[in-house]
């Protein structure tokens, strides 16, 4: 499973309005990941309209998450969390799976 804390879940939603895009139409995030950043492994999250076939599917919070297979046997435990810092804030991701991570918390190594 993939979490997403209630203060994460707010931004989220904050996001879509602004983007004039509803969570109650089928909108939500893609969580995934891709190669690169300082540690080998980058966190990738997007507002997208539905999940793609294979999707694993997760609703928490009022957020619908989306995650491709690949990437979840990365994330599989993640909480995503959201930090409101002046310096070094935005969306966190407290991964279970990463033996290391990088100082801005944006890649990680398994």
């Amino acid at each position: 499973m993939i979490g997403i804390t209630n203060v994460a879940a707010e931004k989220a939603i904050k996001m879509m309005h602004d983007n004039n895009v509803s969570p109650d139409s089928g909108f939500g995030i893609r969580v995934g990941i891709k190669a690169g950043g300082c540690s080998g492994l980058n966190y990738v999250l997007d507002i997208v309209e539905a999940p793609e076939d294979n999707d694993r599917v997760f609703e928490l919070n009022g957020v619908k998450i989306y995650c491709d297979p690949r990437s979840y046997l990365y994330l599989n435990g993640t909480e995503i969390d959201f930090d409101s810092a002046a310096m070094g804030g935005g969306f966190k991701f407290n991964n279970p799976n990463a033996k290391r991570s990088c100082g801005c918390g944006t890649s990680f190594t398994v």
